[in-house]
């Protein structure tokens, strides 16, 4: 499952790149709003299973109270304990912030991949898992040498992917998608505090809604949004709001439950891989030896950032990018 989003978020770059043309602003809030909408019935049926299951347990519960003549008088039936995971205050702030720093990091990226290719966009993005760790240093968490060592080799890494020609100056659109690295890294921070106290698919919900709302008035002040253009890249805006912020995020939160922090996170490095692989089969991109070279530093320091410690398992690991 987890594999399977992480070739979805790794091809939506493609549908970024074409249905950006419509602008960066219609397209995000658009899109965010459709993945919203989408993720409504989706809670639906998980909120129905986790009832039914929750009836299931309290059924056998009581068949086993039975069964050593334990007699019941007239109590209230146990409730799923997990009754912080409705519509509540926690859920609602949560994705309120979430959705406005996410807002200004998804900006970041649809107008960079506008601007450079389609593997660069992937990998420089990625560095959101080197940055992380860092960033966690301002919040009292300790940072291991091996994290260092990977935040030297990244560094190294996105200077020989994102260097312009001879003139050793960083591209234009690369500046907007190393933005949007750290935007991304401060998301997952959020993300990080929020998740264990919600139900995080209503999280993803009012985080994408939050997005496509914000979205709105930049879209009518910096663009000119019409009908015949946005239906001209329909199938992109569906795969990137449909299948990229939908179906992604929800195999990615059903997979996690069956898979090791370690082994999501590794997996989900994949994704840059699946974005250079898109870019050149598709779009024919090419990159030079010393961006080829920096793509795969950039990689190394990510997976570094990702490997268990010896002494205990890694700890919430480095969730989604949101596409």
């Amino acid at each position: 499952m987890i594999l399977l989003a992480t070739f979805i978020w790794g091809t939506a770059f493609l549908a970024q790149k074409d249905g950006g043309q419509i602008g960066a602003f219609t397209f995000n809030g658009i899109r965010f709003l459709i993945g919203g909408l989408f993720l409504l019935p989706v809670i639906y049926v998980l909120d129905r299973l986790r009832r039914r299951s929750a009836g299931k347990a309290s059924a056998k519960d009581r068949d086993n109270e039975d069964r050593n003549d334990i007699s019941v008088t007239g109590g209230e039936p146990k409730t799923d304990s997990g009754s912080d995971l409705g519509w509540n205050r926690t859920v609602l702030t949560g994705g309120l912030i979430c959705g406005s720093v996410l807002f200004i990091a998804s900006s970041l990226q649809q107008y960079g991949v506008l601007y450079t290719s389609i593997g660069k966009t992937g990998f420089i993005t990625a560095t959101y898992a080197v940055i992380v760790p860092v960033l966690s240093l301002f919040l009292g968490k300790k940072v291991h040498l091996r994290t260092w060592i990977a935040v030297v080799i990244g560094m190294i890494g996105l200077y020989l992917l994102s260097m312009f020609g001879e003139s050793f100056l960083i591209s234009y659109g690369d500046r907007f998608v190393i933005g949007c690295a750290f935007g991304f890294a401060v998301q997952i921070l959020l993300i990080d505090h929020f998740s264990p106290k919600v139900d995080p698919v209503k999280l993803a919900c009012i985080e994408f809604l939050t997005i496509g709302i914000i979205s709105i008035p930049f879209m009518f002040i910096f663009e000119s949004p019409n009908i015949p253009d946005i239906i001209d890249v329909l199938p992109s805006l569906l795969y990137a709001s449909i299948l990229s912020s939908g179906v992604a995020y929800t195999l990615q939160a059903v997979g996690q439950k069956y898979a090791e922090p370690t082994q999501a996170a590794l997996m989900m490095c994949l994704e840059s891989v699946f974005s250079l692989l898109t870019g050149m089969i598709v779009l024919g991109e090419r990159m030079t030896l010393n961006e080829y070279i920096g793509a795969a530093l950039i990689f190394t320091a990510v997976v570094m950032t990702q490997l268990p410690d010896r002494k205990k398992k890694d700890p919430a690991g480095s969730a989604d990018p949101l596409k």
